[in-house]
Parts: structure tokens; sequence; C-alpha cells
């Protein structure tokens, strides 16, 4: 008996909610998913900003196949010398002012595990700092960083000495003081709804950090590998992270992130204990390869333009009574509505025409923009238009 594949999805594939999207997805090609019967979808949130290059891009296929044509994985991380992760490795350090030292993981949440202790090792310190409605994963340290209890209660008790601050309170910054290992911030809040900083507040994060010996590691998970425009949305405040957070856009499709630092900081890992931290698929040097060639997509001269453009040319068009607000740096972006059911209105009706969209974990009165960087102006219009027949349609 044949058993629709929906069904066994249901039956077998663990859920994170009780209400999956479950669209069938047959084949991917650029900003387009491809289901069954003809149907077809723009994939106009990147799998949550992670094809920054689209789906299946030809660079990123080739840079695989000669990889694959190699090796794959040979040893725990760390132990050989792998041409895919040195070169990734030397590459980012060239785009990231001056830190210069890599350590690869599988994910953004093991990116900031592997930061919390860093920071804590070397700075010999317990307290964290971070901002309510922020979001740097579900492990358990990433999980104890999140200030909202709906989320964080069921789990408890999470890691001690996490404190949690609203985002833009000057004197709040306070907190942040000589018993401060490390204060986890966003330049562009990604979850809060694509929220960017203001030039002074981040100015004024890092001065205390600086003054008070606490490390400042930024998340640049979401907001990374050119998706705000600059390599990494730190870069447009002209403030000099100790700590980044990467993954998301980071493999062009494959799973990867890491952790980038300076060298004397990030070499406190390989002692007392030896080991300090260890990961076997971190840095697999298939999803280097398609890192790198992500990376000098990301880094042609014509890239940040390009986004500018696109940032622009949607500001201009999604101009409708029913859209409150267009938020947000490059193309990560959201448009704010009234409240949260006209939001999941029109994310539905978009969905039903042909666009993939949806919310924001701590705004659902905001859908998300966040198209493959590589998205053609012929194409965004198209993906425009669908957004604003949307939105005519449920508010009027």
């Amino acid at each position: 008996m044949h058993i629709p594949l929906r069904q066994l999805f249901l039956a077998h594939v663990a859920q994170t909610s009780p209400a999956p999207l479950g669209l069938e997805i047959e084949r991917a090609e650029g900003i387009w998913l491809y289901g069954k019967e003809g149907k077809r979808w723009i994939d106009f949130i990147s799998g949550i900003s992670v094809s920054n290059v689209g789906h299946r891009h030809p660079h990123v296929l080739a840079a695989i196949q000669h990889q694959l044509d190699r090796y794959m994985h040979l040893m725990v991380y760390g132990e050989y010398v792998q041409s895919p992760q040195v070169k990734l490795a030397s590459a980012l350090a060239e785009v990231s002012d001056g830190l210069d030292c890599v350590y690869f993981v599988n994910s953004g949440t093991e990116a900031t595990e592997g930061a919390l202790k860093l920071a804590r090792r070397a700075t010999g310190r317990t307290k964290l700092i971070s901002f309510r409605n922020a979001y740097h994963g579900s492990t358990m340290g990433s999980l104890s960083l999140m200030s909202e209890p709906m989320f964080t209660d069921p789990f408890k008790p999470l890691i001690p000495d996490v404190i949690h601050l609203d985002s833009g309170d000057i004197n709040a910054l306070e907190a942040i003081d000589e018993s401060t290992a490390a204060v986890v911030f966003e330049c562009v809040r990604g979850e809060a709804g694509a929220i960017p900083l203001d030039q002074s507040y981040a100015q004024a994060i890092m001065d205390r950090c600086r003054s008070t010996g606490a490390l400042l590691i930024a998340d640049e998970i979401q907001s990374g590998f050119g998706r705000t425009g600059t390599f990494f949305a730190y870069q447009h405040y002209g403030i000099r992270p100790d700590i980044v957070l990467m993954a998301k856009g980071m493999g062009g499709g494959m799973p990867i992130g890491a952790f980038l630092a300076g060298r004397d900081l990030m070499h406190s890992l390989s002692n007392n204990p030896v080991l300090g931290h260890i990961t076997t698929f971190g840095g697999h040097p298939v999803s280097c390869a398609a890192a790198m060639a992500t990376l000098e997509l990301i880094r042609t001269p014509e890239m940040p333009s390009q986004v500018a453009n696109h940032e622009a040319f949607i500001r201009k068009r999604l101009q409708h009574p029913g859209i409150l607000e267009i938020s947000g740096r490059g193309l990560l972006l959201s448009a704010r509505f009234r409240d949260e059911h006209t939001a999941q209105a029109v994310i539905r009706h978009c969905i039903e025409n042909g666009l993939i969209t949806d919310w924001f974990l701590f705004a659902p009165d905001r859908l998300r923009i966040s198209p493959p960087l590589t998205i053609s102006p012929q194409e965004l219009e198209l993906a425009c238009d669908i957004l604003l027949n949307a939105v005519e349609a449920c508010c009027g």
C-alpha cells in the first residue's frame, strides 16, 4: 500500500509545532521552489536567511562536486590540515576586521554555545548579558540567553547568571560590569522583527564592554554573509566585536556555522583543559567548500550595490495603507501590519499564490522579507506584486 509522503512526514519526522507548513518540495533552483503538479513558489525568505545566493547556485554546486571527488569526513575537527577549512578560515579573516581565528561548527546554536564557553574560559567571569526578544539558538546555553518565559520555563533550570536587558535602554547598560564575561547582541535584531540598532546605542554597548573588560559577541547568524549589504551587519556601525557568530547564509545551503575571534583569545580553548571545545563534524570539508564558494559570490564588487538597490526598490514598491512600516536593513526586512491576525492572513494568501514568506518569533505582526541576494529585478518585482495583491485582499 502506498502511503503519502506527507503522512509519513507527520508520522515519523519530529515536529516543531502543531501546524507545520507542510509544503512538499521536489526541487529548487535560484529563487524558486517546485512542488507537485506544476506548483512553484518564490522563496522570499531564503529558508530563513540561509540561501543567500539562491538554491543550488552553479558555483556552489561545482565546489561541492570538486570536494566530493577528493574526500569527505576524515577526522574529528582540528586534527588534520584540510584545505577547504584552511582556505575558508583565511578568507573569513580577511573580511572580519582583524579577527583572524575561526572555530568551525555545524549550526548557529553551536556557534553560540562555543562562544559562551570561550568568553567564560578567557575572562574567568560568569555573568552573561543578552537582550529581550532575541533568539540565539535552542540548545541549553543559547536558550538561556532568551528572555521569554513561554520558551524557557519548560526547560528550567537553565545556565545561571544571565541578565536580559531592554534593547535601546542606555541606563540598563550599567548592568555590564567587571563580573560580566560577555554581552551577546545583534546589530539588526532578527526575530524582534528586523529592527536595526541605533548607531549611538551600538557604540554605547561597545564602549561599556571596553571599559569593563566584558567581551562583545556579535550574533551575525541571520544578518551575516552579505544580507544587510555589508559582509557582516556590525560593519555598518564602525564597531569591532571580540567574537562573531555565523551560520545560516554561510554554507550556500550546506550545514555549517562558526565563531570567529582573535587568535590569542581563541587559543584559550586549547589548554586548561586540553580539548576545551571539540566537535566531530564541525568544518566538514564539503560544507567548507560550499561556504568558500558562497563567500566568493558575496564578495563580488557588485553585490553590495545590488543589495542596496533591492532594498530601495522594496521600500518604494511596497506602499499600501495596510503596511504600516518597512523596517530592517539590506535584505533583512519586515513589513508591519495592524495586528498578528492580519499578518497571518497576508502570509497565507502569499503562499496560496506562489510566494513563501512568514512571521518573526517575537514580532508576529510583521511579515519577513529576506529573498536571496541574487534575486533579479524582474523576480523581485513579481514577488512584490504578489505580496501587494495579498495585502490588498486582506487589508482592503
